[in-house]
């Protein structure tokens, strides 16, 4: 029984690896390129990963993300601003990382409880913030000066300028994800369960 529980584990996390590459590969899959930013949808993939799996493959999955993410900053960016802040792991790996270990646990302490679909909504939300709110913020403290030369804007407005992005791009992209999460993770846990 468990090795029939770990090969599902680990047929579930080659699949979801790979939903998340051909994501980061396939022009408009993964991200919709906007002027100076895109929005993102691989967040969705790594906190129905962290929901399915839990935390720890969840942040397996968003570090898969992250390292692509990376290396893509040096070879092909998404965005004009990609080479001058993703090519640092803080960026661009860490709040990946987080987002799938954040959205696991939420959903892990919700798991229990009667309404389990909550436990999905806020995962998704949370998970999706975190990854916004955090590669902003890094952007925002570490490249401040760098980044407002980019967007030919006063350093004074930069700050507001990112929390701007955060409500154009970041509330977006949690509805998005507080909608899907419990849509796709919903069957795939039925399905988790009937054939542990």
């Amino acid at each position: 029984m468990q090795r029939k529980s770990n090969a599902y584990q680990l047929s579930v996390l080659a699949v979801l690896t790979a939903i998340v590459l051909l994501q980061n590969l396939v022009p408009f899959l993964g991200y919709i390129p906007l002027p100076g930013l895109s929005i993102t949808t691989i967040h969705v993939t790594v906190i129905i990963a962290a929901v399915i799996l839990g935390p720890r493959d969840g942040a397996i999955i968003g570090g898969v993300w992250g390292l692509v993410d990376w290396i893509r900053a040096f070879v092909a960016p998404t965005s004009p601003l990609a080479p001058i802040v993703f090519t640092n792991p803080l960026v661009s790996v860490l709040p990946r990382v987080l987002v799938g270990l954040v959205a696991g646990l939420i959903f892990l302490h919700w798991a229990k409880r009667p309404h389990p679909t909550v436990g999905m909504v806020l995962a998704g939300v949370v998970g999706s913030l975190v990854n916004t709110i955090l590669v902003l913020g890094l952007i925002g403290v570490l490249y401040s000066h760098a980044a407002a030369g980019f967007y030919q804007i006063n350093l004074a407005k930069l700050m507001p300028y990112l929390l701007t992005i955060v409500g154009t791009n970041g509330i977006p992209e949690a509805i998005l994800a507080g909608i899907l999460t419990p849509i796709i993770a919903t069957p795939l846990l039925r399905f988790k369960r009937r054939h542990p």
